[in-house]
């Protein structure tokens, strides 16, 4: 049997599917970015208009924020092939460390600089990526199931939080601390006011009123953030399409292309507008975004995103093509750690205090949002956009359903069959393909 290869100058042949075969091959895809905005539009019906309101935005943004931090390291955790039932447990625990810190203990003068919110803000994150470290260690090096692993480390941190605690709350926080999960970007160019508008609405006698509309100001540095997004996103899009014709690659068709993109786009900006009518783009969102665009990259810019996708892939495969498994599990462990322990401060930042049940449960939201993105359970698969939408899924049903006042019991429920339907729908793919 003989390779050919194409000689040198050759100019490669571009493909391109047809809108069909685009739409079925990045069915999961679409079909997350569809699903997360008919359920908002279920929503915004259903709750008259209050989903989309700028106030309950920022809400679901503040609410959701430590998941979707821990969905990203969970995300790296579950394409390795393993999981990890420790993460809500041990930012109960760090959380609980951060406020002993600043609040708690009371340290001598020569060490006054620990409860500073910035040094206990670092000590928290070690602390946080010594016990994934752990924890990865000995599932790497001495092959115990991940899953023992981190059951065993839920019920310690449980524990250690309420030693640490002796079963109380502490806080509050200092207002640096809590400038995390509470505080706003400044608007630094300052405020764009929109002239009041006056409009006419139709009457049910068929004579049409007059209504005006009052002066909006902008966050004007939250809006020029978001077109440098959206600009920057479509570079990015464009400039990833020309590389994979110039290489032969199958292409989506240009106009679904441009369309996703459109799409895209529109709900960035439309986000970013609601979020400047109220009071701009919140910290912890600036943080979210830093960290979504790192892990965008790890996973797919770098060799070392590339190797995690390999070891859930085929373990012994990756191990036999150079790959040091074991030491990929652990730092694999060690970055769920960390993110874990910025969760368990911006959930106690939000709360202005640490409490003795501090992240109990947050790991089942967490896993679910992952795997809704499309991650597979059996490793190998999975985006960080999904375990993102996946995310935002969750945290737009809680607060929907909450605003409609739907029973917890229920709730719990409903999330279980989306669960249950998402993990179904990305089966019937495979088997379909």
């Amino acid at each position: 049997m003989t390779t050919e290869t194409a000689p040198l100058g050759t100019k490669v042949q571009n493909q391109e599917l047809t809108v069909l075969g685009a739409l079925k091959a990045n069915m999961r895809d679409y079909g997350l970015l569809l699903a997360l905005i008919l359920i908002m539009l279920f929503f915004q019906y259903f709750t008259a208009g209050v989903l989309f309101k700028p106030v309950n935005l920022t809400n679901i943004i503040l609410q959701n924020s430590y998941i979707i931090v821990m969905a990203l390291g969970m995300l790296l955790v579950i394409v390795a092939g393993h999981i990890d039932l420790s993460v809500g447990s041990v930012s109960g625990f760090v959380g609980a460390l951060a406020a002993m810190l600043m609040v708690g203990w009371r340290f001598p003068p020569e060490f006054a600089f620990l409860a500073n919110p910035i040094v206990a803000g670092a000590i928290c994150l070690v602390v946080g990526a010594a016990i994934g470290a752990a924890q990865g260690y000995l599932i790497a090096y001495h092959r115990i199931p991940s899953f023992i692993v981190t059951l065993a480390g839920m019920l310690i941190f449980k524990g250690l939080s309420l030693a640490l605690l002796a079963g109380k709350s502490v806080g509050p926080f200092p207002a640096e601390f809590q400038l995390l999960s509470a505080g706003f970007i400044p608007d630094v160019i300052g405020p764009t006011v929109l002239s009041p508008a006056v409009v006419a609405v139709p009457a049910s006698d068929g004579v049409a009123a007059v209504a005006a509309v009052p002066a909006v100001a902008l966050h004007t540095t939250t809006m020029v953030l978001a077109i440098v997004a959206v600009v920057a996103m479509v570079f990015f899009a464009i400039r990833g399409r020309a590389r994979r014709q110039a290489r032969g690659y199958e292409n989506e068709p240009f106009v679904l292309f441009v369309a996703k993109n459109l799409v895209i786009a529109a709900l960035v900006l439309f986000f970013a507008y609601m979020l400047a009518t109220y009071k701009g783009l919140p910290n912890v969102l600036v943080v979210m975004g830093i960290l979504i665009a790192a892990f965008v990259f790890i996973t797919k810019r770098m060799t070392f995103g590339r190797r995690i996708y390999a070891l859930g892939g085929n373990l012994k495969a990756a191990a036999l093509s150079g790959i040091k498994t074991e030491r990929m599990t652990f730092y694999v462990f060690a970055i769920m750690g960390a993110l874990a322990a910025l969760a368990g401060m911006i959930y106690a930042a939000r709360l202005n205090s640490a409490t003795p049940k501090a992240g109990q449960g947050l790991e089942l939201d967490v896993i679910a949002a992952v795997f809704i993105g499309g991650a597979s359970a059996l490793g190998g698969v999975g985006a960080v956009a999904g375990a993102v939408i996946g995310a935002f899924i969750l945290g737009v049903m809680n607060n929907g359903m909450s605003i409609m006042g739907i029973n917890i019991d229920l709730q719990q429920m409903i999330k279980g069959v989306v669960l249950l339907a998402a993990v179904f729908f990305d089966l019937y793919n495979k088997n379909r393909s």
